[in-house]
C-alpha cells in the first residue's frame, strides 16, 4: 500500500527516528502506525535516535589501500568512549565503511551513509543507528576522504587508532610515503604549500603580526619587513613543503622530495574529537550530587 507523508510525520514524531527508517517499517507494517513503532522498538531504531544528540568525541580513524597502491581511503568514526570504539563490533562496522568509500568513492557524507554497508546489504545509515541500538552509545561517521589516481600512489600511516593520514604521491617509493606521512602526523601542516594556504587565514595572520610589530614602536618601514619575515616564518612552519623533515630536520620536507624526484599531490591528517567540545565531567562531584539528590 502507499504510504502518505503525513503517516511518515507522524511516526517521526512518535519515535524520534529518521525519515527513510519510518518509511521503512511503514511499508513493512502494511501501514499500521502501531505495528510501525512496535517494530521500531524492536530493532532499537527510536532509542537510537535519541542517542544522536549525546557527544561523541572518541572513537577511531581507520585507513585502507587499495592492493594496487593507486587508491587509498580513510575515515574517522566516533564514539562516546574508547572502550566501545575498541570493540569488535565498533571495528567491524568502521572496516566496512572504509572499504565502502575506498570501493564507491561518494562524493559527501550524505552520499556515503546511503550507501549499502556492504553489497546488497542495509544503508550505512541504518547499519549505524541499529549499533548505536544494539551498543548503547552514540556512534556517528564523521568524516573521510578518499584518493585515487593512475599517476600516484597512496600511502597510509595509524598512529594506533586516534591518528591516522592518507597522502598521495607522485614518485618516491613505500619507504618514502610512511616516512611523509609519520611527518604529517607528528608535525601537523596545514597544506602541502603556500599556495595552498587559504587566503582569508593569511590575511588574518598577517593583521595579527602587523598590531604585534607595530606595538613595538618601530618606524613603518621596519615594521614591514618585520611581518613579511614572521609572515614567511609562519607560512614555512604551517605548510609541508616548508617544514623540517622530522628525521633529519637539517632539510626541509622540500629539499627531501626534490632530491627523491617526489611530489606531494594531497594529503589528509585526521585524529580522533579534533574540534569536538567535548563535556568534562567529575565523577566525585557526580556521584555527591546522586548521593544529596537520593
Amino acid at each position: 500500500m502507499a504510504i502518505s507523508a503525513q503517516q511518515v510525520k507522524d511516526l517521526r514524531e512518535r519515535t524520534g527516528a529518521g525519515m527513510m527508517e519510518c518509511k521503512k517499517a511503514l511499508v513493512e507494517t502494511d501501514g499500521d502506525m502501531e505495528s510501525a513503532v512496535e517494530h521500531m522498538r524492536k530493532r532499537g531504531l527510536a532509542k537510537a535516535d535519541k542517542k544522536a544528540d549525546r557527544v561523541a568525541a572518541d572513537g577511531a580513524v581507520i585507513a585502507r589501500v587499495a592492493s594496487d597502491g593507486h587508491s587509498g581511503a580513510i575515515v574517522e568514526i566516533n564514539s562516546e568512549t574508547d572502550f566501545v570504539a575498541n570493540g569488535d563490533d565498533f571495528q567491524a562496522f568502521a572496516n566496512k565503511v572504509v572499504e565502502r568509500i575506498l570501493e564507491d568513492d561518494p562524493a559527501d557524507r550524505e552520499a556515503l551513509m546511503a550507501l549499502p554497508l556492504e553489497a546488497g546489504g542495509e544503508a550505512v545509515e541504518l547499519a549505524q543507528k541499529e549499533l548505536v541500538a544494539k551498543i548503547g552509545e552514540n556512534i556517528q561517521v564523521r568524516r573521510f576522504q578518499r584518493y585515487g589516481s593512475e599517476s600516484a600512489q597512496v600511502h597510509h600511516y595509524l598512529h594506533g587508532s586516534r591518528i591516522g593520514v592518507l597522502i598521495e604521491l607522485e614518485g618516491g617509493d613505500e619507504a618514502l610515503g610512511r616516512d611523509l606521512c609519520m611527518h604529517i602526523a607528528a608535525s601537523q601542516p596545514v597544506c602541502v604549500s603556500v599556495d595552498d594556504v587559504p587566503e582569508e587565514r593569511a590575511a588574518s595572520e598577517r593583521e595579527v603580526l602587523v598590531a604585534q610589530a607595530e606595538a613595538s614602536g618601530k618606524p613603518p618601514e621596519i615594521i614591514d619587513k618585520m611581518v613579511e619575515g614572521r609572515l614567511r616564518k609562519w607560512l614555512a612552519e604551517i605548510t609541508l613543503l616548508g617544514q623540517p623533515f622530522v628525521k633529519d630536520p637539517d632539510q626541509t620536507v622540500e629539499a627531501l622530495l626534490e632530491a627523491r624526484g617526489a611530489r606531494v599531490v594531497n594529503f589528509t591528517r585526521l585524529e580522533v574529537g579534533e574540534g569536538i567540545e567535548k563535556k568534562e565531567e567529575n565523577f566525585a562531584d557526580e556521584v555527591a550530587a546522586t548521593i544529596q539528590g537520593s
